[in-house]
């Protein structure tokens, strides 16, 4: 029998993106951390803000997550279907990057928050770095994220 497919957590999310090589953590405006490649964010704790609301209460969203993603179809292909927790909002129109709710993050694996913050890693990285990362996770390992599109 396999084994049940690990759900994502707050925590998973930090350790992946730590995991990842050249890796600085900084702090947002209200202390959120900001993990970075090269001075260039990937994934962050966003602050509440107005764009991101509850439709029955109108309070801001306290627990959202960015993930900056390689193209405007990867960002379609996770926000799409109503039943993904990922999400945009009209701030982020044209801003290569999606959302999620920490609070939501058990509606995925952990592995496909692995691809996710992988693919937020490589769009994000220079190109040596991705190139020289990609080359040490050649497709078909099970550390190895989906061909990233440059």
């Amino acid at each position: 029998m396999a084994a049940r497919p690990q759900r994502a957590r707050v925590q998973d999310v930090r350790d992946l993106a730590l995991g990842m090589p050249h890796v600085t953590v900084v702090g947002g405006t209200s202390g959120n951390p900001v993990y970075q490649v090269g001075g260039r964010s990937f994934v962050f704790f966003r602050n509440p803000r107005p764009d991101a609301v509850d439709p029955a209460t109108g309070e801001r969203y306290d627990d959202v997550i960015v993930f900056w993603v390689p193209s405007e179809s990867d960002k379609l292909a996770l926000v799409q279907d109503p039943r993904s927790p990922f999400f945009t909002t009209p701030h982020f129109d044209g801003h290569l990057s999606v959302l999620v709710r920490a609070g939501r993050l058990g509606e995925i694996t952990r592995d496909e928050l692995a691809e996710v913050v992988q693919d937020a890693w490589l769009c994000r990285a220079s190109p040596s770095r991705a190139t020289k990362w990609l080359e040490a996770h050649p497709p078909g390992r099970s550390d190895a994220p989906p061909p990233v599109r440059r």
